[in-house]
């Protein structure tokens, strides 16, 4: 049977409004982050703030650990109080937050300005993705959700360009343009933006006690939250002092397991002394809420563990180890070929180092690739299900990393790249449109946010690991090939895993369906 044509038109205003938002989120974003590891790990006679790899790693592990954390409490909010205040609201946040990151030099201020960045950018999140969900459907949510995820890639591949050009005059540019940026958004959330959600206007929406209640239970109580707040508040401390021999990672093993321990006794304590009648969260035994949806999350924090590389490593590798010149020579002589000399030459003298292009003008190879594919692949894999083409997705990231491993040259770089970005367009579209098609329709954009737990999951450890691995592979024994062959290895274990949930869990579950 044949697949009804899907048209643009049966895209509603909305989907359309929410998309251009997007576009020019991301454009603060990637136009930021693509240059963070250059300017976080930067020598401070030429504008960077001259922290360590170790400490960069800390940096943008953490702080996006908690960006895409926050959007399970701004989801949750967002359900009851209105998309259109939320999306305002965070334009408030964003707009200094993004200028205070190019004014605070020190590692307190920075990552202060930095998190107001996360918290900002965590009340847009979910309710964009929310609003995507609610105005498609059945037939066009596959493409909807292609298409959102191009227009993300519009953003990211401008923004970088920008910060480019602009960190060649002066650092300080990089963050006033994402101000910039952000600052459009304020005429499209007030003019244009139409509220999708319902609960805000009825006449007996949630109390605010009820919306944080609802928030836990999707994956479980509060005293399963402190066990694993715990765990994750350990591993995020011990990794900031690891850098200076403070601590070792075996210490943080041990204390991650007595953390364990003591839970896992206090746990049976709580359950002798239950006589049933309700108690305060703390005397209550952990509980699981929708432990699948729990179990996927984790499974896909491996797949974003790996992806970050892409803007946490390699800007770091291309400057260090990578010879461009091939590509330099290459991208000049087209540019004269087809008359644009003037642009040619104006184009290397942005070049930080003569003869070499800038990390951040070929990291953006993967969101120019995923422009021009993202709806062709989207198309291909329509029939195919969620976990086929995020299993397939990830196997894809593998070849990459391996690619990456004799990554000393332009050319291999980019291939590296290009295979990636066919990777990430077949994951990451597929995994929002499983969240999206389990959620509640009520609580949509709280699933949503919960969906974001795998992306924060992925930042921490990613900017962990590559801060540890960066430091001990790349730079102390000059071999980043070694590096490049553990992400691999964990994109190979994120691959086999997701294949097990799929083959167990939700073949299983389906069968009890039918």
């Amino acid at each position: 049977m044949s697949k009804e044509k899907i048209k643009m038109s049966d895209f509603p205003a909305t989907f359309w409004v929410a998309n251009t938002m997007e576009i020019f989120e991301r454009m603060a974003w990637y136009g930021f982050f693509a240059v963070s590891s250059l300017y976080i790990t930067g020598a401070v006679s030429e504008g960077g703030l001259g922290f360590t790899d170790e400490d960069r790693g800390v940096l943008q592990g953490v702080v996006t650990f908690f960006l895409y954390l926050f959007p399970v409490v701004t989801g949750a909010l967002a359900d009851r109080y209105g998309f259109q205040k939320m999306l305002f609201s965070a334009f408030v946040v964003l707009v200094p937050a993004y200028f205070l990151l190019g004014q605070f030099k020190t590692f307190p201020t920075f990552f202060l300005a930095f998190m107001l960045v996360a918290l900002g950018a965590a009340m847009f999140k979910p309710v964009i993705i929310g609003t995507i969900s609610k105005v498609t459907n059945d037939k066009t949510s596959s493409m909807g959700f292609g298409i959102f995820y191009m227009m993300v890639n519009i953003g990211g591949f401008i923004g970088p360009i920008v910060a480019g050009i602009v960190r060649a005059m002066d650092w300080s540019y990089v963050f006033i343009a994402s101000a910039g940026w952000i600052a459009v958004n304020f005429i499209f959330v007030t003019i244009f933006y139409k509220e999708p959600t319902s609960e805000s206007k009825s006449k007996n929406p949630r109390s605010l006690k009820k919306v944080m209640t609802d928030m836990v239970e999707v994956l479980g109580n509060g005293r399963f939250f402190l066990l694993v707040f715990g765990l994750l508040t350990i591993l995020v401390i011990g990794s900031k002092f690891t850098s200076d021999d403070s601590i070792t990672w075996t210490e943080i093993v041990i204390i991650s397991f007595v953390w364990l321990i003591i839970n896992v006794v206090y746990d049976l304590i709580v359950r002798k002394i239950n006589d049933g009648v309700d108690k305060s969260w703390y005397l209550e035994p952990m509980r699981l809420g929708d432990w699948r949806f729990g179990l996927f999350l984790l499974l896909m924090s491996g797949f974003w563990t790996s992806f970050n590389q892409i803007f946490y490593t390699l800007p770091l590798h291309i400057r260090d180890f990578v010879d461009t010149s091939d590509l330099m020579k290459i991208s000049t002589d087209f540019l004269s070929m087809i008359g644009l000399g003037s642009f040619a030459q104006s184009f290397s003298e942005s070049m930080v180092s003569p003869g070499q292009i800038n990390p951040e003008y070929i990291i953006n190879l993967n969101a120019g690739a995923i422009i021009f594919f993202q709806v062709l692949v989207s198309y291909l894999v329509t029939r195919l299900k969620p976990f086929t083409t995020i299993f397939w997705g990830v196997v894809i990231t593998i070849v990459s990393f391996s690619i990456m491993i004799f990554g000393t040259t332009g050319y291999i770089v980019v291939a590296g790249i290009l295979v990636f970005s066919f990777g990430e367009m077949m994951a990451s579209p597929k995994s929002k449109e499983y969240t999206g098609k389990i959620a509640p329709p009520d609580r949509v954009a709280l699933y949503m946010g919960y969906f974001y737990w795998c992306v924060a999951l992925g930042n921490l450890f990613g900017g962990i690991l590559s801060g540890q691995l960066y430091g001990a592979f790349a730079r102390d024994m000059n071999r980043p090939d070694l590096m490049w062959a553990i992400f691999a290895a964990l994109a190979l274990l994120t691959a086999i895993a997701v294949l097990a949930y799929d083959r167990v869990i939700i073949k299983k579950i389906d069968h009890k369906t039918n």
